[in-house]
């Protein structure tokens, strides 16, 4: 039985990039920062000689929940690959939805540290988001994001339920 979701993992080419970027352009907090240089994350990983540098990040403000942290960014220091970012329309694609409100602010500040986006902030028209906006961006190694601000109706829900 599945009863939650403890974290989401990013593959970076550069951990002090990449950190410097999730921490400016989009304000998440560093918990916590180790190197993984041990048998049990070569076997957990499937990669023989994998050695990781992980930093571990929260999105500030939010209650926590079973982890410390929301997000792993997690660099290869030894065996890393130097594959292609994976297009959005790829079987095994994924991305990560980030729940905002002042979408527009973030966009201009994201762009302003390097994000690529796929599009302009749009108008949610249908489905259970319709009245927020929501835009696709990909990070500097091109991990693909969501920013999506819900309709101010369906914000005010969603932090009267957190609270």
């Amino acid at each position: 039985m599945i009863f939650g979701i403890l974290h989401h993992g990013f593959t970076v080419s550069d951990i002090d990039k990449a950190l410097a970027w999730y921490v400016d352009a989009l304000g998440l907090e560093l918990v916590h920062r180790q190197r993984q240089d041990n048998d049990y994350t070569r076997k957990l990983v499937g990669v023989e000689g994998a050695v990781l540098e992980v930093a571990q990040l929260r999105i500030p403000g939010t209650p926590p929940g079973p982890s410390t942290h929301d997000i792993e960014l997690i660099q290869y220091v030894a065996e890393q690959s130097d594959g292609e970012a994976v297009a959005v329309n790829q079987v095994g694609a994924g991305h990560l939805a980030f729940l905002v409100d002042g979408i527009e602010a973030l966009v201009a500040r994201a762009r302003a540290a390097g994000a690529r986006f796929r599009n302009e902030p749009v108008s949610i028209t249908e489905g259970a988001n319709a009245g927020g906006a929501a835009c696709y961006l990909h990070d500097p190694d091109g991990n693909t994001l969501e920013f999506l601000q819900p309709s101010p109706e369906r914000l005010r829900r969603i932090r009267t339920a957190a609270s």
